[in-house]
C-alpha cells in the first residue's frame, strides 16, 4: 500500500506514541531489559511528549501514513485515516547541535532524533520517503546537514544509513534505563 508522507498534526500525537512503543524496543540491542525500555517510552516517547515536539518551531515531525483507500464504486477516497507506518522527529536550532566531540563537521545541522518504521515496513516503500522528506525539513530548518546517533549493534539501521549516504563520524552513548548504550554518530551533508 501507498504511503502518504506528510507533516504531523497535534491529533497525531496518540497515534505517535503507540507507533514508538512498537518500534523503540527494535532498535535496542539485544539485553536491554523490558523494564528499561518501558521506562524509556514513558519518559520520552508518550502523547504528550510528540504533542510538545510538534508544537515546536524548529521541530519537526513527519509520518508515514497509509493512503486513504478508494472506494470501486465511487472513486472517493475513504475517510477513514491510515495507519501511520512510520515517523521521523527533526531537531533544528540550538536544541539540535551535536556537542563537538561527536564529530559532526556541519557548522549548522538538525538531530534526526527518531528514525523509526513499523516492523511490516522494514525493507519496504516507507522509509526513504521519510528520509526524504527529513532532508526537505532540515534545509527548511537552515541545516547544512542531518546528524543521527544509531546502536552500534543495531546492524539493519547501520547499513541503512550507510547505504542512504551516512558517513559515521563520531560516537556517543544513550542512557536506556539503568544501561548506558554505545552509539555511533552518522552524519548527511545535504
Amino acid at each position: 500500500m501507498t504511503a502518504v508522507i506528510r507533516r504531523a498534526t497535534p491529533l497525531d500525537a496518540p497515534d505517535l506514541a503507540h507507533l514508538a512503543a512498537l518500534t523503540f524496543p527494535l532498535a535496542c540491542p539485544p539485553g536491554t531489559t523490558d523494564e528499561d525500555i518501558a521506562a524509556f517510552i514513558a519518559g520520552n516517547l508518550t502523547a504528550a511528549h510528540f504533542a510538545q515536539h510538534i508544537s515546536q518551531p524548529d521541530t519537526r515531525v513527519i509520518v508515514a501514513q497509509d493512503a486513504p483507500l478508494i472506494h470501486d464504486d465511487s472513486r472517493a477516497p475513504s475517510t477513514t485515516p491510515g495507519r501511520l507506518r512510520g515517523y521521523v522527529l527533526l531537531i533544528g536550532g540550538q536544541l539540535g547541535a551535536p556537542a563537538p566531540e561527536f564529530g559532526v563537521r556541519a557548522a549548522r545541522s538538525a538531530y534526526l532524533s527518531k528514525f523509526y518504521v513499523h516492523s511490516s515496513d522494514h525493507g519496504g516503500s516507507v522509509s526513504r520517503p521519510l528520509l526524504a522528506a527529513a532532508c526537505e525539513a532540515g534545509r527548511e530548518l537552515g541545516a547544512g546537514s542531518l546528524w543521527l546517533a544509531v546502536n552500534q549493534l543495531n546492524a539493519r539501521a547501520i547499513r541503512f544509513y550507510e547505504k542512504s549516504g551516512f558517513e559515521r563520524v563520531g560516537v556517543k552513548t544513550m542512557q536506556v534505563g539503568a544501561e548506558l548504550h554505545s552509539d555511533f554518530v552518522y552524519e548527511f551533508a545535504l
